[in-house]
C-alpha cells in the first residue's frame, strides 16, 4: 500500500477520503458550491496539517478540471481570460509571503464578502467587468494559498456575473477554481512539499471526484434557476457563518 497511500494515512482513512472526494464533488456540481470547503474540513481532521492545503489544492484542481470539461459549452472565455492574469499575480505574491497569516482575520474577511455578495446590493457593472474580475482573481488566489477557503467567495462573485444562471455559474466557477488551484503545485512544490508521496491518494480522489461530478451534473439538470439560486445562497450563507464561528474559536 506504500505506493498508494502515504505512511501517515491508514487504509480505512484513505477509503474515507476517496469516498468524500466523490460525494463533495457531486455537491458542487449540483448546488454550485460547498463541496470544496466540506472536503477541506474533512481532510483537516484526517491528515497532517502541512499536507492539507497542497493536497486539497491538487485534488480540487483535478475535480474542477474534469467538471470544466463536462460543462465546456457554458464557459465564458472572456471572464476566464481576465481572471487568469489576476490569479497568476496573486500566486506570485503569495509565493513571497508563504508564512502563517492571521487565519481568523482571513476567515472573517471571506465571510463578510460572501454575505455581502449573497444578500447585499448588486455589484455595479464596473465591479463585474475586466478590472473587477482581475482584482477578484488576484485577491482570492492570494488568500487561498493560506486559508484554502476562497471557493465560496469566487462562487458568489461568478453568480452575480451570470445573473443566477445555474449552468453558467457552475461552469465558470469551476473554470476559475481550476486556474486558482493550478499555481499551488508550483508554490508548494518550490516550498519543499513532496507531492509524489501523496500521488496515489490524490489520483484516487480525483477519479472519485469525476464520478461525483457526473452524478451532480445530472442532478443540476433537474433544478430550475430559481431553486438553484436559493440553495446556492443558503449554502453560501451557512459556509460564511461557519467561517465566522471558526474565526471566533
Amino acid at each position: 500500500m506504500e505506493w498508494l497511500l502515504p505512511a501517515e494515512i491508514a487504509p480505512w482513512m484513505g477509503i474515507f477520503l476517496v469516498i468524500a472526494a466523490g460525494f463533495t464533488a457531486a455537491i458542487t456540481s449540483s448546488i454550485g458550491v460547498g463541496g470544496g470547503v466540506l472536503l477541506l474540513a474533512l481532510m483537516a481532521i484526517s491528515m497532517p496539517p502541512a499536507a492539507v492545503i497542497p493536497v486539497h489544492g491538487m485534488v480540487q484542481l483535478g475535480s474542477n478540471f474534469n467538471r470544466a470539461i463536462m460543462t465546456l459549452q457554458h464557459i465564458d472565455w472572456k471572464l476566464l481570460a481576465t481572471f487568469t492574469p489576476g490569479a497568476c499575480l496573486g500566486a506570485v505574491l503569495a509565493s513571497h509571503f508563504l508564512v502563517q497569516l492571521p487565519i481568523s482575520m482571513l476567515q472573517l474577511s471571506i465571510a463578510g464578502f460572501i454575505l455581502f455578495l449573497c444578500w447585499g446590493p448588486k455589484i455595479p457593472p464596473i465591479g463585474l467587468g475586466r478590472v473587477g474580475t482581475f482584482i477578484a482573481g488576484a485577491i482570492t488566489t492570494f488568500i487561498s494559498m493560506f486559508a484554502g477557503a476562497t471557493g465560496p467567495l469566487v462562487a458568489a462573485f461568478v453568480k452575480q456575473q451570470h445573473k443566477g444562471n445555474r449552468f453558467l455559474t457552475v461552469a465558470n466557477f469551476t473554470a476559475c477554481m481550476s486556474i486558482q488551484h493550478l499555481p499551488k503545485a508550483f508554490v508548494f512544490g518550490a516550498a519543499g512539499f513532496v507531492f509524489s508521496e501523496w500521488l496515489g491518494l490524490m489520483l484516487l480522489m480525483i477519479i472519485s471526484g469525476a464520478i461525483g461530478n457526473w452524478v451532480g451534473i445530472k442532478v443540476l439538470k433537474t433544478l430550475t434557476d430559481k431553486r438553484f439560486g436559493l440553495l446556492f445562497n443558503l449554502i453560501l450563507t451557512l459556509l460564511a457563518f461557519q467561517l465566522i464561528w471558526q474565526a471566533m474559536h
